[in-house]
């Protein structure tokens, strides 16, 4: 009998295991010591590489504050379950990266509404601004055209 091989939606459900532990600002080894693993045998579930049992992905749920669905909720996982789409898939990596932390984390301590208004607005300015330049080729020091 062949051993069943990690297959998309195991990818995605340590996609986002990973997304939690990062957006928690957990190491591997913090995870992996609460679940009673190896760090490593957690690097192989947040890679996919391995299946992630139901009473294990119970734990996992439980020590990272998040209902079993939160693994899964990702459009039902694409209808039954593929990837993420390319655009969330970006947004998911930019968030887990440091600088999507630190900018969630100082934007989540903002607690005036309009302040968060105006911030998110000044942000998209600044991308259109940014893709404006690029599609004309200016550098950094031409921001000041258009």
């Amino acid at each position: 009998m062949k051993a069943k091989t990690p297959n998309a939606i195991d990818a995605y459900v340590g996609e986002r295991v990973r997304l939690r532990r990062k957006l928690l600002g957990m190491s591997q080894v913090s995870l992996s010591e609460s679940l009673g693993i190896t760090f490593q045998q957690l690097q192989k579930y947040e890679k996919g590489v391995n299946r992630v049992g139901a009473s294990r992905l119970q734990r996992i749920a439980e020590v990272l504050g998040v209902p079993i669905g939160f693994f899964f909720d990702e459009e039902k996982s694409q209808a039954a379950g593929l990837r993420l789409s390319a655009d969330t898939d970006e947004v998911a990596h930019f968030i887990a990266s440091k600088e999507g932390l630190a900018l969630t984390r100082a934007f989540i301590a903002i607690e005036n509404p309009n302040i968060r208004r105006r911030l998110l607005a000044l942000a998209r300015s600044l991308g259109s601004t940014q893709s404006v330049a690029d599609e004309y080729g200016w550098d950094h020091a031409d921001e000041t055209r258009g």
